[in-house]
């Protein structure tokens, strides 16, 4: 089985296949022990802090839905679980509530697996100033949640700690990546959105590698409850 390189652009899941092993990439390429490899911190805002608490902000329990307009082709609507993951949700909140999803892009799109987003850089090297605990039993944090059509998860490094804002949603399942991946929650309407990106969007190769010019554009993303 071979695996595609691993760039700089690292937050890193692995999709595999019978033919091959894809990465979900973002931004620092560190290993869970907190070993450095090819770590480029001019080229991230991803802060440095680890949010190892839910915040206080309404959204650390419960479910909450949330929507997503991309421009030009509907509307994603959310269900958020965060009695399952309460830092991720919380955290995810507190970006939407700030707006600081509105306007970015799906910068990376693999049709039959999932598309991603929510970079500020557009290129998988970009998050918010706050890294999150990764809530998955790899990190040892019980997660229920399966990697199934739908399913909204959180894109990381190598280090399990490494979230930030960039997100992936799938649009088939793939159980290697439970365990692995902070999933925290589903999409309950919209999914032809989600199917139409990813049956329209161009891709530079096989790592799903959008164009800027050719990136959907989330119009926001806003907390509904």
């Amino acid at each position: 089985m071979s695996h595609d390189h691993i760039t700089r652009r690292c937050f890193l899941a692995t999709f595999a296949s019978a033919a091959a092993s894809l990465i979900l990439a973002s931004c620092t390429d560190r290993s869970s022990s907190g070993s450095s490899s090819k770590t480029d911190d001019s080229s991230s805002s991803v802060g440095t802090s680890v949010l190892t608490k839910p915040l206080k902000n309404g959204y650390s329990t419960g479910i909450h839905h949330a929507t997503i307009t991309v421009k030009g082709r509907g509307t994603i609507t959310l269900e958020l679980n965060a009695t399952n993951t309460p830092i991720t949700v919380s955290n995810f909140a507190r970006l939407a509530n700030e707006g600081f999803y509105d306007g970015l892009t799906f910068h990376r799109v693999i049709k039959g697996f999932m598309i991603q987003g929510g970079d500020p850089n557009g290129d998988g090297t970009g998050g918010s100033n706050q890294r999150i605990k990764g809530e998955f039993s790899a990190n040892g944090v019980t997660n229920a949640i399966q990697h199934k059509r739908g399913v909204i998860s959180m894109a990381r490094s190598n280090d399990y700690d490494s979230a930030s804002s960039q997100f992936f949603i799938m649009q088939e399942d793939s159980s290697n990546l439970d365990g692995q991946y902070a999933a925290f929650g589903k999409v309950t309407s919209g999914m032809e959105v989600v199917d139409a990106i990813c049956d329209d969007t161009p891709v530079e190769d096989s790592n799903g590698t959008v164009a800027k010019d050719n990136q959907p554009v989330i119009t926001s993303i806003k907390m509904v409850d």
